[in-house]
């Protein structure tokens, strides 16, 4: 089981920040309100660590919106990748039981 570090903070790149919103309609608060969801699902993503761990966040906002988040740890402090909307095929990586 892969847990985060704490407490833990939120750093935002804006250009990361802008490119979720434009591109994907994310909000930084709905990326944030997915870490406190008790049903996400964290997965390590082996394919895309290069130079440093990336992680994989399934969770749902407060609007029941579901979130495919891409992100890594730098100094205790989370730094979003990419954010977007769950396809349908990943549906079931959310509901499934862990």
């Amino acid at each position: 089981m892969i847990t985060l570090p704490e407490p833990a903070a939120f750093f935002w790149d804006q250009g990361n920040e802008r490119k979720n919103l434009e591109k994907h309609g994310v909000t930084a608060q709905e990326v944030e309100e997915v870490f406190f969801d008790p049903q996400k699902k964290l997965l390590e993503d082996k394919f895309h660590s290069g130079k440093e761990d990336r992680y994989i966040l399934i969770g749902q906002t407060k609007r029941r919106r579901l979130l495919f988040v891409v992100f890594t740890i730098r100094n205790r402090q989370i730094r979003t990748i990419s954010a977007r909307d769950l396809n349908r095929k990943e549906r079931p990586l959310y509901e499934e039981e862990t």
